[in-house]
């Protein structure tokens, strides 16, 4: 039977959804617990800053590891000066040095055991001589350090720096390594915020549907309207106050960037920022309907919050696995990697929004969204059958319907007795 056929004194299925849509838009729009929803992301921001104010802090405390010069007085000043030479040339490539006196009673001096007593910044200590340099350091620096103390002990050997000759430059405004390292940036940006307000967003239409199955308000709504309508106004009116959300959200920050430009703009994206950000919200409203359609089919099999939470955790984590898919296929361009992440309907808007920081071409997201649309379609299908079947127990586990073959037999009527 088509559901979509309306009888006299019942709304459609596309009308029923309307209203619902439409009723629980209004009803969470204006609710004092929205508020509290839009405050929700200031939290992390205002926590990250505080976090990066502190670690600011924190490295501008610890200073740059010092390399300690334990020579004879003339090495040392020839050691120094040829640091101090070089440094114009080279400029923080080079570590600090300063001077370690050796002992005054001619003992013998041991560089290790002044590394493991010190406590300050020195994190290595050359010794010897400028033609036999000894460097003392731990596996790592010593690796780093090496060549640079031979060019300073070579330098001090030859009695001041090198005559190095002068190099013209000529500077270009951009490169092709430059772009694409640089979209990059976009790309990874871009996927990270498509993935959090798709997370972040998607949760909503649990707690709704939680809320309305305990208080038997689904059982009212089932009564009057047919339950696919019932999933699809509440997965729209959702998607709805997502986007007043984003709105709310993305409108503050052009707020506060318009009083506080940043220093260093993000990069351009290969197709220009207005088709960016008109493909980041289609993006996001496809990846809301496809995962947006599998919570709601999990939380009309779940009773509690407790339930939901439970049965949440392995789309969660699968949704977590698509978006480090979708990071893997970003950076193999044109491999094989990537069009499985395009393929795959969860993976494919994370996929798609990072081929539009990194390549111009229009066309492979017409046939993108095509491709979403159905799986759309397909997921919407699907999460509102068996939203029908859990949430009112029809089907196989409720009462089972009567056939067009099974005709309802007339009851017998009983000639009354004498």
């Amino acid at each position: 039977m088509n559901r979509n056929v309306t009888t006299p004194g019942r709304l459609s299925i596309w009308q029923a959804a309307f209203v619902i849509a439409r009723r629980d838009f209004v009803a969470i729009l204006f609710s004092r617990t929205f508020l509290f929803f839009l405050l929700g992301p200031l939290f992390p921001i205002v926590v990250g800053i505080a976090a990066g104010g502190i670690g600011q802090q924190v490295a501008a405390g610890v200073s740059d590891p010092v390399i300690g010069v334990a020579m004879e007085q003339a090495d040392t000043e020839a050691m120094l000066a040829a640091r101090e030479g070089l440094e114009q040339d080279l400029g923080t490539v080079l570590p600090p040095m300063e001077a370690i006196s050796l002992p005054a009673d001619g003992s013998p001096y041991d560089p290790q055991v002044q590394l493991a007593k010190s406590s300050g910044d020195l994190a290595a200590i050359i010794t010897g001589t400028p033609t036999e340099p000894v460097l003392t350091a731990t596996e790592d620096r010593a690796a780093r350090w090496k060549g640079r103390v031979g060019l300073i002990a070579g330098t001090a050997l030859a009695q001041g720096p090198p005559d190095f000759p002068n190099v013209a430059t000529q500077t270009v405004a951009t490169s092709g390594a430059s772009e694409k390292r640089s979209r990059v940036t976009t790309a990874q940006i871009g996927q990270t915020l498509l993935f959090l307000l798709t997370m972040l967003l998607a949760g909503m239409v649990l707690s709704n549907l939680v809320e309305e199955k305990a208080n038997k308000i689904i059982e009212i709504l089932a009564a009057a309207i047919p339950m696919d309508a019932v999933f699809l106004g509440k997965l729209f009116a959702m998607l709805g106050v997502s986007m007043v959300g984003i709105s709310v959200w993305g409108g503050s920050a052009a707020i506060l960037l318009a009083f506080n430009p940043i220093t260093a703009p993000l990069p351009e994206p290969a197709v220009g920022w207005p088709l960016f950000v008109t493909f980041g919200i289609i993006y996001f409203a496809m990846g809301y309907l496809l995962i947006g359609s599998v919570f709601l089919a999990i939380g009309s099999m779940a009773a509690t919050v407790r339930e939901v939470q439970t049965m949440s955790m392995p789309v969660t984590m699968l949704q977590l696995i698509n978006f480090f898919f979708a990071s893997y296929a970003m950076a193999h361009q044109n491999t094989a990697a990537e069009y499985a992440a395009i393929a795959f309907p969860l993976s494919s808007p994370f996929a798609m929004l990072a081929r539009a920081a990194q390549q111009p071409e229009i066309w492979p997201h017409l046939a993108a969204l095509t491709w979403q649309t159905i799986w759309v379609a397909i997921f919407i299908r699907l999460g509102a059958g068996l939203f029908r079947r859990r949430v009112m127990k029809s089907g196989p586990q409720g009462v089972k319907q009567r056939r067009w073959w099974q005709r309802k037999k007339p009851a017998t009527q009983v000639a009354p007795s004498n």
